[in-house]
C-alpha cells in the first residue's frame, strides 16, 4: 500500500459488498480506483486536520492524477464510503457525507457561490448518487435518498426519497424507505407519469364526447 493512502476496514468492506466486479480483497487493494481515491482522501484529510494543508493538497493533486477523482481534503466523509469508478467524481471542500454512502462515476458535489463558508451539500446516511448526477449548493440530502443518474439537485431532499430529472424532482414511495441498491433501470420518471395521466384524461374525454354524439 502507498504511504499516501489510508485504507480503513469499513471502506474496504464497502467495496467488497457493493462492487460485484471485484475478485477478492487483494484485487480491491491493488486495483480498485474508487478505493484508492477514498484512501488518498483519508490520508489527505488527516493531514488537513493537523494543519499540514500543503501536504494534504499534494496528496489531493496526486489522487486526481491517479484516479480521476477530486476529493478536497477539507471535506468530511463518514464510514464505509464507496465510489464505483472514480473517474470524474468531484467533492468540494465543505461537503459533509454521512455513513455508507455510494457515489457512481461523474458525480459532482459542488458549490454555487464564492463564499468561504458552508457552500457544498450535506448528504445523510445510506445515500446513493447515480452516475453523472450533480448536487449543488449548501443543501441537505436526507438519509436513504437515491439520486438518479444525470439528475441535477439544487434543493433539500427529505429522508427516504428518490430524486430524478433536471432539475431534480422528488418521488416518495408511499413513505417507505427506498432500497439500498440503486437500480438505474428502475427509477421513477415524473415526466412520463404526467404524460400517462394526460393520456388517461384524453381517453376519458373522448369517451364522453362519443357518448354525447350518440345522443
Amino acid at each position: 500500500m502507498r504511504d499516501d493512502m489510508l485504507i480503513l476496514p469499513d471502506d474496504l468492506k464497502a467495496v467488497m459488498d457493493s462492487d460485484p466486479a471485484i475478485i477478492d480483497e487483494e484485487d480491491a487493494l491493488n486495483y480498485h480506483m474508487g478505493l484508492h481515491a477514498v484512501a488518498m482522501y483519508r490520508k489527505s484529510h488527516e493531514l488537513w486536520k493537523k494543519g499540514e494543508k500543503m501536504a494534504a493538497r499534494k496528496i489531493n493533486y496526486d489522487a486526481h492524477a491517479l484516479t480521476g477523482a477530486d476529493i478536497h481534503p477539507g471535506a468530511t466523509i463518514g464510514r464505509g464510503f464507496f465510489i464505483d469508478h472514480a473517474t470524474g467524481v468531484v467533492i468540494g471542500e465543505t461537503t459533509v457525507i454521512g455513513d455508507h454512502v455510494i457515489l457512481y462515476q461523474g458525480v459532482t458535489l459542488g458549490g454555487v457561490s464564492f463564499d468561504k463558508g458552508k457552500r457544498h451539500p450535506t448528504l445523510g446516511n445510506r445515500v446513493v448518487v447515480g452516475a453523472n448526477a450533480t448536487v449543488l449548493g449548501n443543501i441537505t440530502i436526507g438519509n436513504n435518498v437515491r439520486i438518479g443518474a444525470g439528475s441535477v439537485v439544487v434543493k433539500d431532499v427529505p429522508n427516504d426519497c428518490t430524486v430524478v430529472g433536471v432539475p431534480g424532482k422528488v418521488t416518495k414511495r408511499h413513505g417507505v424507505s427506498v432500497e439500498k441498491e440503486l437500480r438505474h433501470d428502475d427509477l421513477p420518471d415524473p415526466v412520463r407519469d404526467r404524460f400517462a395521466e394526460l393520456q388517461k384524461e384524453i381517453d376519458s374525454l373522448k369517451k364522453k364526447i362519443a357518448t354525447l354524439e350518440k345522443r
